[in-house]
Parts: C-alpha cells; structure tokens; sequence
C-alpha cells in the first residue's frame, strides 16, 4: 500500500517514516512511503488515485495539512483516508474541521502512529474489497 506523508519539515517526514516503518502491523501489507513537500504534490499524488493512506502535517507550511486534508476531501474523488498530525491535543476541533479520519497529537509516539495508519489501511483495504 502507498502511504504518502506530507511536511515541509523533513525531519517530520522521517519520523513518521521511521514510525512507518515497512510495515505498521502484522495484518496489513508493506508500506511503500511517498514523500512530499508542497501541497500541490500532495494534491497531484492524490488525484492519481495510487494513494491508499495520506497522513498530513497540521503544521505545514505555507499549506498546513488541516488545509490540505479539507481541500482533498472537498476535491479528491474517492479521497483516500487522512491522519493529520497535531501541535496539541486542543486542536482536535480544528482536526474535526478539515475532515482528517484520524489524528495524532505532537511529540510523536512511534508505537501510535504506526496504530493510527495501520487502521488507516485496513479501513482503505475494506472499502476497495467492497467494490
């Protein structure tokens, strides 16, 4: 499964890719890990319809990923599920805003994370089995 990450923040990006790793659970295929750095990647990636799971950085910028969660879930067609990473636990309102299916609150807890997407994929791996 293709999981893209988006930060500007390359640090960030390898520590969810770390977290990642190649594979977040026992029950869920190998990861192949997309990277980007600006939102019109992210958006072009998505478009593609190659992206199973997106986890975007709230604290991006000029894009942050609660933006870029909005917008693609306003704009992609069968929009692939989103875990927007979070400065502090009081943003989840604003998380709920841009739609992100899932949130993880910063310092990032690699064990979490890799939880959150892992649920991400099989929530993906059902609704594509369904059609």
């Amino acid at each position: 499964m293709r999981v893209l990450v988006y930060s500007d923040d390359a640090g960030t990006r390898e520590k969810v890719r770390l977290a990642i790793g190649r594979r977040p659970a026992a029950d869920v295929p190998l990861v192949e890990i997309v990277e980007c750095a600006t939102q019109p990647a992210v958006l072009r990636h998505l478009d593609s319809g190659e992206i199973d799971v997106a986890v975007l950085d709230g604290e991006a910028v000029p894009a942050g990923g609660m933006g870029v969660s909005r917008q693609a879930k306003d704009e992609v067609h069968d929009c692939p599920p989103i875990l927007l990473l979070i400065a502090r636990r009081d943003d989840r309102w604003l998380a709920n805003w841009s739609r992100a299916d899932a949130v993880v609150a910063h310092p990032l807890d690699p064990v979490v994370l890799a939880e959150a997407v892992a649920d991400l994929m099989r929530r993906r791996l059902s609704v594509t089995r369904a059609h």
